[in-house]
């Protein structure tokens, strides 16, 4: 049974989550997506009773601080368990061709030699390109480049094992220029920054995100049959799943999940 397991929800400045990223657990391991701002990473992944023994696979979307800095973390948790001899095998990070570099001297900056000697040894930094094809937990994994109007960005298309397609959008808008990766896909994973009744509160659009309306008839266009919301505002937290669930239900009729951090999401049976 596949399983999407979501470690957070927020936006850059959340307070009252943390921020989005997620994994797939395949029953044959964990593909973990961004990594959030800081240590928070470390906490989320132990509440999820994510083991880092089933963890070797990892992309980062982008450059911003909210997906990137938790990355050093994880590195230094794994390369601590690989040098301790609790680790088995290798861990790989996927990512555009630019964010090879920052990643390699953000980890350098902040981690000690001991750590960051494994780069190259048993830690990988993997580039990808647009429409790069890879196999991730036996699992075709399509990169595709989202056309970000801020920094170079990529989503991704992940074949589940049981059956059906989830692609990953990124944290902006979707561009048409993606739709062969995106159209016929089973689950959609999509920003919806506010409600689109509070869009003048909220300034989505002068940040490049999307509103829950603009989410909801995207997927519904498509033709999608599953569509997950994060990376929001947190302001209304703890009503956010009835909010968001009673807009996009005007737009859109298919399952709609509006998760909290920590949730699990059930992908196949």
């Amino acid at each position: 049974m596949e399983q999407l397991i979501v470690l957070g929800t927020g936006n850059a400045m959340c307070t009252k989550c943390y921020n989005t990223c997620f994994a797939i657990d395949t029953g044959e391991g964990v593909l973990l997506t961004d990594a959030g701002g800081g240590n928070g990473i470390l906490a989320r992944l132990e509440a999820a009773g994510i083991a880092y023994s089933r963890l070797h696979h990892m992309i980062v979307t982008h450059e911003h601080c909210d997906h990137l800095l938790g990355v050093v973390w994880v590195v230094r948790r794994i390369a601590t368990l690989m040098r301790s001899g609790a680790y088995d095998g290798d861990f790989r990070i996927y990512c555009h061709a630019g964010l090879v570099e920052p990643i390699r001297a953000i980890c350098g900056f902040t981690l000690q030699k001991k750590f960051t000697s494994l780069f190259d040894q048993r830690i990988w930094l993997v580039p990808v390109a647009d429409g790069d094809l890879l196999n991730l937990l036996g699992c075709e994994t399509v990169f595709f480049d989202i056309h970000s109007t801020k920094a170079p960005q990529f989503g991704f298309t992940f074949r589940l094992p049981g059956a059906g397609r989830l692609t990953c959008l990124g944290d902006e808008p979707y561009n048409p220029l993606c739709e062969p990766y995106v159209a016929g896909c089973d689950w959609l994973l999509s920003e919806a920054f506010c409600l689109y009744g509070e869009r003048e509160r909220f300034k989505p659009y002068e940040k490049h995100h999307s509103t829950v309306k603009d989410a909801c008839q995207l997927a519904e266009r498509l033709g999608v049959p599953n569509l997950v919301l994060w990376h929001t505002e947190d302001k209304n937290y703890e009503q956010r799943q009835a909010l968001y669930t009673a807009e996009g239900r005007v737009y859109y009729h298919g399952q709609l999940f509006v998760p909290y951090d920590l949730d699990v999401i059930r992908l196949s049976e």
